[in-house]
């Protein structure tokens, strides 16, 4: 990353044609630079924040590029915290090219990606949780998972993590406030009052670890796997929650050969499909390599649907061998062709891919699976970043080793190392506490522009 006193310019808008482009250039410079390039009524320079101005962009020699509306936003008011402009063009590709070459030649640089969110991070504009959302908002594609960035970017980790890690601060200043005055034997903290609060502590970051298996659906989506004996009517299945033909289905047993994936949302979590071959013994290589796909496809999926037909006697081997690659309770029992004369049994769901019979109570198995039973609300500090779970994990662990220290009646600096590790472990969530590589490799993962 280069300094941050650089003024630097991108694209913030999808590449490629479109009505409208908004070009973004943030830094001391910001001003000076389009004043430049910008002919208006009035300088940038001399604008107000948040003003929006109509005028032309162009060349020193007075050649027109394109009529912009150019946005003012001054330090400390704005997304990154310093001076910054927004022109809105036409989204012509020439036209964003020109304009950028224009501000590169007059002092800006590139950003590099995730470079105005990390600008915000170190200007105090938003902490790492909430930079870190704003790529998952970005990228959200359900219900869900929107609001789980919701979530994050709207700071109720941060304000969670910050109430821990303030606690933790005030116990650890009292134990070392006793080292100061060893030679006195003073206790500033009764050590059964202590203990009370650090139990307190782990019991709620472990509420928050026990959120990170719903906040990891809600972002990432949940693998599901159709699996069964072949012609028992996966491909039927997956074509009509897709609700178009993204399977071949045939009467010919052995139909897929491969495992085919396909998203869908159901109710606002992501779903991705795994269409599979047809688990039998066979001969045949291309199919045996597709058999061998499917029982992969059951061990990584996070919910298996085991599909059979009514007319077919229930495969009591296939069923055993699905337990041993996977496990009972993410495993549903669906009997499809339901428009057929058949016998239901109550731990089973009956469809009909054919009708639609049965769909409902389906969907709602899958979502149930999916989300358990929680409470959670929109109110709930949810974990669904890797880096935040280990984090977290950290911090208990530490405060477990404070808690034996206390316990072991040691001295006040082995329950001060438990204390401070714990909440540095904190504080790294948040990024008071970070390295330069952690920064780089979450900013890394942002489109330039952004």
């Amino acid at each position: 990353m280069n300094y941050i006193e650089d003024t630097i310019t991108a694209l913030a808008t999808p590449p490629g044609a479109g009505a409208i482009a908004v070009v973004r250039i943030s830094g001391s410079d910001a001003f000076v630079i389009t004043d430049k390039v910008f002919q208006g009524k009035t300088e940038i320079a001399k604008s107000a924040s948040h003003t929006i101005h109509y005028g032309k962009i162009c060349t020193p020699d007075g050649e027109q590029i394109d009529d912009v509306l150019v946005s003012v936003f001054r330090a400390p008011h704005s997304y990154t915290g310093e001076h910054s402009v927004e022109i809105s063009t036409h989204g012509s590709q020439l036209i964003i090219k020109k304009i950028i070459e224009m501000l590169i030649q007059n002092g800006a640089r590139i950003a590099e990606p995730g470079e105005f969110t990390k600008r915000a991070f170190l200007n105090n504009r938003i902490d790492l949780t909430q930079a870190e959302a704003v790529v998952e908002v970005i990228n959200a594609r359900t219900d869900a998972s929107l609001k789980g960035a919701r979530n994050q970017l709207d700071g109720l980790l941060s304000q969670k993590v910050n109430d821990l890690r303030t606690r933790l601060i005030n116990s650890s200043s009292l134990i070392e406030l006793e080292l100061d005055f060893a030679e006195e034997d003073l206790e500033f903290i009764d050590r059964t009052s202590l203990i009370q609060k650090i139990e307190e502590i782990i019991s709620e970051i472990q509420a928050l670890l026990e959120t990170y298996s719903f906040g990891r659906i809600i972002r990432d989506g949940v693998n599901v796997a159709l699996v069964g004996q072949p012609n028992v009517g996966k491909s039927s299945l997956l074509n009509y929650i897709m609700k178009e033909s993204r399977a071949i289905v045939s009467e010919i047993p052995g139909t897929t050969r491969d495992v085919i994936r396909e998203e869908v949302s159901i109710r606002g979590i992501l779903f991705r499909l795994f269409d599979t071959a047809g688990i039998r013994s066979t001969e045949d290589a291309i199919e045996k390599e597709g058999v061998f796909r499917s029982r992969e496809a059951v061990k990584n999926a996070d919910v298996v649907l085991f599909v059979n037909d009514v007319e077919q006697n229930f495969p009591a081997e296939l069923y055993q061998e699905l337990l041993e690659l996977s496990n009972k309770e993410k495993i549903i029992t669906v009997f499809n062709k339901s428009d057929l004369p058949h016998t239901e049994e109550t731990d089973s769901v009956f469809v009909s891919a054919k009708t639609g019979k049965g769909m409902d109570i389906l969907f709602s198995k899958l979502h149930t699976a999916a989300i358990g039973s929680n409470s959670y609300t929109e109110q709930t500090a949810i974990v669904s970043n890797a880096r935040h779970y280990d984090s977290l994990k950290k911090s208990k662990e530490s405060l477990q080793d404070a808690l034996d220290s206390i316990r072991a009646m040691m001295s006040g600096e082995f329950i001060s190392v438990g204390l401070r590790a714990a909440e540095s472990s904190l504080s790294e969530i948040i990024g008071v506490v970070t390295s330069d590589d952690i920064l780089n490799n979450i900013f890394s993962k942002f489109c330039i522009g952004k």
